[in-house]
């Protein structure tokens, strides 16, 4: 049997490109990996990742670096994620605005279609927190209150579009109330101003609003979650407090851009489940009021599916707008 010269040189080339793709997934991590962080520093994603950051550079064996890319409600720096060559060394790790946004704005991506779901990174609660002056102290209270007085009571967020916007008109849904919504340029600033007595309510994350409840400068409502958060174990959960279905807890993830071999995507998955395992981390982790999530890398693109099904829904059964 005769073998010509070009089959037999396109055979070498063939062969040697699979075993040079073999060899380079084999050998990934050989730089420095990237974490985008669409958010300014010293937020909640921002603080959770950096707890890690250590941890996943000794696992991988190479430098992770984090890179805040704020602005845009997280879309500038998700987007630059999704236009990255998807080789494993750029990574996004974002929380539910990843879920939330394709339910009320055009984006510039497909959130399911452009992205390579890594890992569930942990889950938070969202609290109600109130001014002390309001004249309501648990749930019940505030939800008699808003209907004896309809359009006399706001609730602050951290702008237009925002976890805590959907967070307070999911509350108003379910409790069938009409708090008006009064939007903040960030969750820091609405805080503030119902410490200040601005606004009576806000919707905020734990880690923010524990200090404050502490030192009697706000005052905690309700929980979101099954359970009450050891964290702060005397705030009832919504459902506890008789209100079920207020379903707005927060979920951060970590994706790389479409196309990331399936090699690397398992390392990285491994990496992450590793870390979070570390008992130094899950107690930092749970001081800020979070828990620990991991799984493989298609349950977390299952809980992004759902995530974005379950926000379209309330989306558009509140009716929220934010054009």
């Amino acid at each position: 049997m005769k073998i010509s010269l070009k089959c037999l040189v396109t055979s070498v080339v063939l062969l040697g490109s699979v075993i040079g793709a073999s060899a380079s997934a084999q050998a990934w991590p050989t730089k420095a990996i990237r974490i985008v962080i669409p958010f300014a520093p010293g937020g909640g994603t921002d603080i959770l990742v950096r707890i890690m950051v250590p941890k996943l550079t000794e696992i991988l064996g190479q430098p992770v670096v984090i890179d805040n890319k704020p602005g845009g409600s997280s879309i500038i720096g998700t987007q630059q994620v999704a236009q990255a060559a998807p080789d494993g060394y750029t990574l996004l790790a974002v929380d539910s605005s990843i879920v939330v946004n394709p339910g009320l704005r055009k984006l510039p991506y497909d959130t399911e279609k452009d992205f390579t779901p890594v890992v569930h990174l942990a889950s938070g609660p969202v609290i109600l927190v109130a001014h002390p002056s309001l004249p309501a102290n648990n749930l019940q209270e505030l939800i008699k209150l808003a209907k004896d007085k309809p359009g006399s009571l706001f609730y602050g967020s951290g702008g237009n579009g925002a976890s805590t916007h959907l967070a307070g008109e999911l509350f108003n849904l379910v409790a069938g109330v009409n708090i008006a919504h009064a939007p903040y340029k960030g969750t820091g600033e609405a805080l503030s101003a119902v410490m200040a007595g601005t606004v009576p309510l806000t919707f905020t994350g734990i880690s923010s609003a524990r200090a404050p409840i502490e030192a009697g400068r706000l005052k905690a409502l309700a929980i979101t979650g099954n359970e009450r958060n050891p964290a702060m174990p005397d705030v009832p959960t919504f459902a506890q407090a008789g209100l079920k279905g207020v379903d707005s807890s927060s979920q951060w993830t970590v994706l790389g851009p479409v196309g990331m071999p399936a090699d690397v995507t398992k390392k990285l998955n491994a990496a992450f489940n590793q870390a979070m395992k570390d008992p130094a981390i899950q107690k930092r982790v749970a001081d800020l009021g979070y828990t620990v999530a991991g799984g493989s890398a298609d349950q977390a693109g299952k809980l992004i599916a759902d995530e974005i099904a379950k926000w379209k829904k309330i989306i558009t059964a509140a009716k929220i707008n934010i054009n």
